[in-house]
């Protein structure tokens, strides 16, 4: 496995990450979020990628399918069989009833051209499911387009273990009191945090590239943000309209060039 592309931008404009796919104009965590992300021009997507009860690796945020499905119970509790039997689109518009939650390897498999994944291994994971994911995604001879990242160090470490030598992302809610030392501890080349803690403490991004860590915050939808991210020199945004990040990104450089 292998970065898909220079992660640090060096003055570039940031890259635009749909999170759980173009999730403002459709379900999340769908083949059609994804999908939106695309049409828009979004090369990234973000998503989540879990365990079912029988260890097949399904992509959705939450522990539980409550709150975007039809129906009710923990995700690992629940057979890959019976997550598929839900409705994952009609909670979000009538237009997207019937819409099911994929299963990793759909998505992998649409990872075609310059189509890139940031993956989030949500949650905790044994060694065995850290290694099951990078095997599917192994398979897909997808490797060169994944970048896989956690909140959960463990988790981190395990993946580690398997991939000793590839670049790996640290999310995190909080900034600590030393994130260059928490990236080079796990070996990580990305720090994600929370917007609110980028602009609290906006110096976090120089003190990241001084140590060639990129720093992509999320998720962020508001253009004043998206404004003082950019000035900041983050090196990406997490968003859940990225087709209306792409229109401000280009209108700002059209409004450069005419000046």
């Amino acid at each position: 496995m292998s970065v898909p592309e220079p992660l640090l931008r060096d003055g570039a404009a940031p890259l635009v990450i749909a999170h759980r796919g173009a999730s403002a104009a459709a379900p999340e965590n769908t083949m059609a979020a994804f999908h939106a992300a695309w049409a828009a021009g979004a090369c990234w997507v973000e998503t989540d990628v879990q365990p079912t009860a029988d260890d097949a690796l399904v992509l959705i945020h939450d522990d539980a399918v409550d709150r975007t499905t039809d129906g009710t119970g923990l995700v690992r509790a629940l057979a890959r069989s019976a997550l598929a039997a839900l409705d994952a689109g009609a909670w979000f518009d009538v237009s997207f009833t019937g819409t099911r939650i994929p299963a990793l390897q759909e998505l992998l498999a649409e990872l075609t051209g310059g189509r890139r994944l940031l993956l989030e291994i949500k949650g905790e994971h044994t060694a065995e499911q850290v290694a099951a994911i990078v095997a599917a995604i192994r398979a897909a001879n997808a490797a060169d387009r994944v970048f896989l990242q956690s909140f959960d160090v463990p988790v981190l470490r395990r993946l580690r273990a398997i991939l000793p030598e590839e670049p790996i992302g640290l999310l995190v809610e909080i900034i600590g009191d030393d994130p260059v030392a928490d990236c080079h501890d796990l070996g990580a080349v990305t720090y994600n945090p929370d917007v609110a803690e980028v602009l609290r403490r906006p110096d976090v991004v120089a003190e990241l590239h001084r140590a060639g860590i990129a720093i992509q915050p999320w998720f962020v939808n508001d253009p004043d943000q998206w404004a003082a991210l950019t000035k900041l020199g983050v090196d990406g945004i997490i968003t859940d309209d990225p087709g209306a990040l792409l229109a401000w990104q280009s209108g700002r450089m059209a409004g450069r060039t005419e000046t």
